[in-house]
Formats: C-alpha cells, sequence, structure tokens
C-alpha cells in the first residue's frame, strides 16, 4: 500500500487541480465557451516571438549531444552568467554564474532550498493567504509550516503577527511577491521592516534565518509599483524565480535559485543547493530551455492582456457588490465571499459555469480565488453569472 504520507495527500488533492479537471469536463458537457474557468495559472497568452525563433535557431546549429545533454547539475555556466548579468544590470546586484542555479521552474527550485534548510522540526514562516503547495514543500522534508495570519483590509504582512511567529526553530520565511491569490505587492518599507525583525531573531537565537522569495510574478505588475529584490535589504536570502508566467512557458518547467555570496556558508549552501537538484530527481533543469531563456531575458509577454482582464472584471464585481482588493500584479483576484462559508459559494458559482478556488485552500478562509489569465471573452462572458450570484446573495 502507498505511505501514509502520500494517503494523505492522495485523499486530499489540491483543490486548484480538482477545479481544473472539472473544468474540462463540464466544457465537454456545456460547450467551451459557456464555461468560465478561473481555477488555475495557466497563462493565456502566448510566449514572445523570439522564444519559437530561438528554439529553431538552436536546433539548427547546436550539437544535439550537447543541446539535449547532461550537463553541470547547477546549469549550464554560460546560461547562468547571462541570467547573472540581467539581473545586476537590473537590480544593481554583483552576482556571477556561481550564484545561479538552474531549476525546474521555481517549485524544483523551492524543493532544492529547503531540502538544503531544513532538518525534521524546523519551522518555515509564510505570509498567508499563500501559495497552497507550501505546506506540502515543507513536509516533504519534515518541516513545521507556520501561517501568519493576514490583514484581510490590505492583505499585506502583519509584522505583529510575524514577529511574534518567528520562534528558535524557524528556519526559513517564504514570501511571494507579487502575492498569489491576493495580487498585492509587499513594498520596499514592509521589506525592510521584515528583515529587520529578522535580523533582530538571528541575534537573539543565534542562528541563520533564510528569507525564501518566491518571485515568478514578479515582472506581471500593472500599476507601476515596483518589487523589491531583496537579497539588497537582507543577505540570507535565496530567490526563486521562474519564466512560466514572464515568458507564458509553465509547461517547460524552467527557472532558476539565486544564492548570494553574502548568505551565510554562502559555498556550501550553493552545494546543497546543487547536489539537491540531483538527489530529488531533478539533475539538472531542461537543457534546451535553458539555452532558450538565456536569449530572452528581456522579453516578457503581454501583461497588457492581463491588465485589461483585471480592470473588467474588478470594475465589474465591485459595481455588483463584492468586496476585492485591485490588484496590483501577478493575474489573481481574491474576492470575499458573500458568505462565510466560501466553499458554499464556489458550489453556487458552479451553476453559474463559474469556477473559482476556495480561499481555505490558501489560508484564508472566507475569501475565492479568481485567476484572470483567460481570455477576454471569458471574463466578459462571465459578468451575467457573477450579477445573478451577487443578486442572489443580496450585495
Amino acid at each position: 500500500m502507498i505511505s501514509k504520507k502520500m494517503e494523505g495527500l492522495v485523499n486530499n488533492n489540491s483543490v486548484i487541480r480538482r477545479m481544473f479537471e472539472e473544468g474540462k469536463k463540464m466544457a465537454e458537457e456545456f460547450g467551451a465557451d459557456k464555461v468560465y474557468d478561473f481555477s488555475l495559472g495557466n497563462p493565456n497568452v502566448p510566449a514572445p516571438k523570439k522564444v519559437a525563433e530561438t528554439i529553431e535557431a538552436l536546433l539548427a546549429k547546436e550539437e544535439p549531444t550537447v543541446l539535449h545533454g547532461y550537463m553541470s547539475n547547477a546549469g549550464f555556466p554560460e546560461v547562468r552568467e547571462k541570467i547573472a548579468d540581467s539581473l545586476n544590470k537590473r537590480f544593481g546586484t554583483g552576482f556571477t554564474a556561481d550564484n545561479i542555479m538552474m531549476t525546474v521552474g521555481a517549485a524544483g527550485g523551492l524543493n532544492c532550498a529547503l531540502k538544503a534548510l531544513l532538518n525534521p522540526g524546523d519551522e518555515v514562516a509564510a505570509f498567508a493567504p499563500y501559495f497552497v503547495e507550501y505546506r506540502n514543500y515543507v513536509a516533504n522534508y519534515d518541516g513545521v509550516l507556520v501561517e501568519v495570519a493576514p490583514d484581510t483590509e490590505t492583505f499585506q504582512p502583519d509584522l505583529e503577527a510575524f514577529e511574534a511567529a518567528v520562534t528558535p526553530r524557524t528556519r526559513a520565511v517564504i514570501i511571494n511577491n507579487p502575492n498569489n491569490p491576493s495580487g498585492v505587492i509587499y513594498p520596499e518599507e514592509t521589506i525592510k521592516d521584515i528583515a529587520e525583525i529578522l535580523e533582530r531573531k538571528q541575534k537573539e537565537y543565534g542562528s541563520e534565518i533564510f528569507i525564501i522569495s518566491d518571485e515568478p510574478y514578479r515582472e506581471l505588475v500593472y500599476t507601476g509599483a515596483e518589487v523589491p529584490y531583496i537579497t539588497k535589504y537582507y543577505a540570507n536570502t535565496i530567490v526563486g524565480y521562474s519564466f512560466s508566467k514572464t515568458l507564458s512557458l509553465p509547461g517547460e518547467r524552467i527557472g532558476y535559485l539565486v544564492i548570494p555570496s553574502e548568505a551565510a556558508d554562502y559555498e556550501q549552501l550553493f552545494q546543497a543547493v546543487t547536489i539537491a537538484n540531483r538527489v530529488l530527481g531533478f539533475v539538472n533543469a531542461p537543457s534546451l530551455m535553458q539555452k532558450v531563456v538565456a536569449e530572452c531575458l528581456d522579453e516578457k509577454a503581454d501583461i497588457g492582456f492581463y491588465a485589461k482582464n483585471r480592470d473588467v472584471l474588478y470594475d465589474a464585481l465591485k459595481e455588483y457588490g463584492y468586496s476585492c482588493i485591485r490588484p496590483e500584479g501577478a493575474f489573481y483576484m481574491f474576492i470575499k465571499s458573500p458568505v462565510p462559508d466560501e466553499k458554499e459559494f464556489t458550489e453556487e458559482a458552479k451553476k453559474e459555469h463559474i469556477l473559482l478556488v476556495p480561499g481555505s485552500s490558501f489560508a484564508c478562509p472566507g475569501y475565492v480565488r479568481l485567476s484572470y489569465c483567460v481570455s477576454y471573452g471569458t471574463c466578459v462572458n462571465s459578468l451575467p453569472g457573477f450579477k445573478r450570484l451577487a443578486e442572489k446573495y443580496g450585495l
């Protein structure tokens, strides 16, 4: 029989994935144009043209045994160097190839970081609402996820609650900026405050506490707000990045970790995450896609498409009486449920062929997540259903 740990995961499989599968079945039954699936953060914007052009050029000129072969577990050195140079140009950092490890998406990178850092029973703090898989990633290495309750007025971190949550067992803090599912951006002052709290706690406890900055949505910003680059504010930081959203390549599973030289025991830490890449079974990030993204670092998907979707949905939902924060980044909207049990609301929404994810999946019950990386038509055509739901609940 399967392990007890997996038994629990099987019995509590991801709500997001269940919704996604249910949406496909509903589309077969009612027609895809009559189902409004806002469940999964699967980009609907095509990758920039340069991605396909680069793939074609690489296939034509590169030696296949190199292009599709093994390399260092950390990735191709020339790819890592290009990424380091790009980051230095954009953020005024001083990285080299020796600070970059190519990963199988941001998720693969987070798992490598946690594998390298955690001993059984170590704690990892995360600001609610947070991406549903964080708890599973931490549990993979017998760690304990500690939730920091949100300020539901702003969905900015509650710093007083955060400071109280940091204990002698705290080994890491996960920050997701811009945030999934709320769409808010944590500003520079907030990052500085978090860093100051951790500096004090490190001295108090005599141990290192790492920030793991999960940044797959860094480029998806609509309001002109800046997303702080955390290594500039706190030395013990690991940055996880993915090209899934920036270049609309979620299925290609390509990203990287940044381990700054200023981090405690940097050389040992970099070696640890690199070995984790191997022993977790990733071995190395996809070879072809490493070389592709290295040539597309200045490219990004059309975020104007997402902004248009955000605006039509946000304006209409506010008009109908729903309560939600206007997203500054990513492509999610976190909406207050009209009833305390948001799962009841998601079931009612299904009757309108609208698929939403309950906020309890993100450690924030009473809310639902809407992912607007869908077609503009899906957004517009869903509005009558949202209006009927608002009328039903007397909004």
